[in-house]
């Protein structure tokens, strides 16, 4: 026999013997076909087996699942060259080979699980690893082994990125008709697109890799189609991608598609198949799904209100790192809505969004930490994430900033700095109109300037503030820091009066009842009088008496007279005493 002859009866039976393995694990008895593949593999030399074995160990056909041994077999077969063994060993990597615990890969090819979205991987990704045997099944002409590279250069780490040589990857990948590699060769057209020619370009190698049935693409395809990027507008189309990617379990499908459900965007409105697909999609980890499905449980509307149900939801993407739901649950910290109670639970979840950048968990956490919560590192973290935002021109950080000062929580109190900031806030923000007004007037922090307060007063005062156009009706009465006005005054306080501020009524009342440069209606200042005192007023509560005790308004009673009176005096009002006497001795001397 010669050598040809002889090479070729050991090459035969083994591809012989190949087949037939291949053909008993598709038939049902895998035992029978990994044995066949494990005697040849053992001989050594024949990568094909070698590779066989590997994946029969990684999906446990008809052997024990195991990845450590899949991981061995295969990385013999790409010692050997064998390009699609090393296209999986870098895909082994790259879902945490050598850091993780046992488990399968995916069916599909080498780089299927890295174009997914159905699970988190178990450990981090070995991109140094994964990166040698990318680089030889690549350049062996596999387009999977091109298309992990392409993602290895795109989304590792910094030192290894390089997107143009991905691009470059990822095209060739997606001309072998690779549906991964016509996914990244599209999304690399999208970073880099400057046109709407290269935006068509890009839909179109998503689309490509869509009608390859690559879920991930189908659900970036639904994206474009429903937004109309790079493609002609379609919501119905982009409802059918979302569906097909959701059924494959790609979260934020499952949250597309639930939301327009819920919505009827392109879709007859379905309500309970909507919420079931985001609480699928926030089931599976889609923490801006879990905050949906909480904020339509806080809110009620499509569903009804279920506070209870709304903080299981709100926890879930909050512990996922999702600042609004932190806020969000701290607010039913706040206010006791399905949770109890809990002004220190309440802080903790303010802290975890206000840390992750939420100005207004920022601002609610130092709301809480003026009233005796959080922790003791909470003044000192407010203040520096307010000076960092005001200094970067944040005009809502400076007003804050400006109340650490003034109110010393995490800082010194210093008067001086607070009106600094507080003038810098007075240039969009009411609130600081109005106490940058109070300081000029009352000289605190800066030179006293009661015409320049006055003129900063009644900026908030013109939108609208309350407590602005009560000040403002201050200092007309009294002729600060300007001409006297009462007749304006009076519509200022009857304007916050109606907005139900009660210092406005008691003034309403001093008003009409006399000695002002209006005239003089002592009904309607009785009528003033009892609705701030019925608001718990104790100055309005004593005037009102003694209008009672000497019929002012034109009848006397001197029994409720007595009962407002001795209101007042409860509250400290010590000059109701002098009434009650007096109503005293009124009753002696008809007795």
């Amino acid at each position: 026999m010669s050598l040809f002859d002889s090479l070729r009866a050991r090459v035969v039976p083994v591809a012989g013997t190949l087949r037939r393995a291949e053909q008993l694990i598709s038939e049902g008895q895998p035992a029978e076909g990994f044995a066949l593949l494990a005697e040849i593999a053992r001989r050594g030399g024949v990568p094909e087996a070698e590779y066989r074995v590997g994946r029969c160990y990684l999906h446990g056909a008809g052997v024990p699942m195991s990845r450590a041994e899949g991981a061995r077999w295969l990385e013999r077969a790409a010692k050997a060259g064998h390009a699609e063994a090393q296209s999986l060993l870098a895909a082994l990597h790259l879902s945490g080979f050598g850091r993780a615990t046992e488990s399968a890969m995916p069916q599909g090819g080498a780089a299927a699980r890295l174009f997914r979205d159905d699970a988190e991987p178990e450990e981090e990704p070995d991109f140094e690893g994964a990166l040698p045997w990318a680089q030889r099944a690549a350049d062996a002409g596999s387009a999977d082994g091109q298309a992990l590279l392409g993602y290895i250069l795109t989304a590792g780490p910094e030192a290894l990125r390089d997107e143009q040589a991905a691009e470059s990857w990822y095209a060739k990948s997606a001309a072998a008709g690779c549906a991964q590699g016509m996914l990244g060769h599209g999304l690399a057209i999208l970073r880099r697109a400057k046109t709407d020619a290269e935006q068509v370009e890009g839909a179109s190698q998503i689309g490509r890799a869509a009608q390859a049935d690559l879920p991930m693409a189908q659900y970036l395809l639904g994206v474009m189609l429903e937004h109309g990027a790079g493609v002609v507008a379609d919501k119905p189309a982009a409802v059918r991608l979302y569906r097909s990617a959701a059924e494959r379990r790609i979260r934020p499908a499952m949250a597309r598609l639930g939301l327009a459900l819920m919505e009827g965007r392109g879709v007859k409105p379905n309500v309970v198949e909507g919420e079931s697909w985001l609480r699928r999609a926030a089931t599976a980890g889609d923490v801006e799904a879990a905050a949906l499905v909480g904020d339509m449980y806080a809110k009620g509307g499509v569903l009804p209100p279920n506070y209870a149900e709304a903080a299981m939801w709100f926890r879930r993407a909050a512990e996922g790192g999702h600042a609004a739901a932190s806020r969000a649950l701290a607010m039913l910290y706040l206010t006791g809505a399905g949770v109890g109670r809990d002004a220190d639970e309440a802080a903790a979840w303010f802290r975890r969004a206000a840390e992750a950048g939420d100005a207004r968990a920022q601002a609610d956490l130092a709301n809480l930490v003026l009233r005796g919560h959080g922790t003791a590192e909470d003044p000192v973290k407010m203040r520096a994430w307010f000076e960092q935002a005001a200094e970067s021109g944040d005009l809502i950080a400076a007003f804050n900033l400006s109340v650490c000062l003034s109110e010393g929580v995490g800082v010194e109190r210093d008067d001086r700095r607070a009106a600094f900031w507080l003038r810098r806030a007075a240039e969009g923000v009411v609130n600081a109109q109005y106490l940058y007004g109070r300081m000029l007037v009352e000289g605190r922090g800066v030179e006293p300037d009661a015409a320049e307060g006055r003129r900063w007063i009644a900026k908030a005062a013109d939108v609208g503030m309350v407590d602005a156009q009560v000040a403002l009706a201050e200092l007309m009465v009294n002729g600060r820091g300007g001409a006297r006005d009462h007749a304006r005054a009076g519509e200022l306080f009857d304007a916050a009066a109606r907005n139900g501020h009660v210092g406005a009524m008691f003034a309403l009342g001093a008003l009409n009842g006399g000695g002002h440069d209006v005239p003089t209606d002592r009904p309607a200042a009785q009528r003033w009088f009892r609705r701030a005192a019925e608001a718990g007023h104790p100055m309005a509560q004593l005037m009102l008496g003694r209008y009672l005790r000497k019929g002012l308004a034109g009848t006397t009673d001197p029994v409720e007279a007595r009962l407002w009176l001795q209101r007042a005096q409860d509250q400290g009002i010590a000059e109701a005493a002098i009434d009650l006497d007096a109503l005293a001795d009124t009753r002696l001397a008809s007795d």
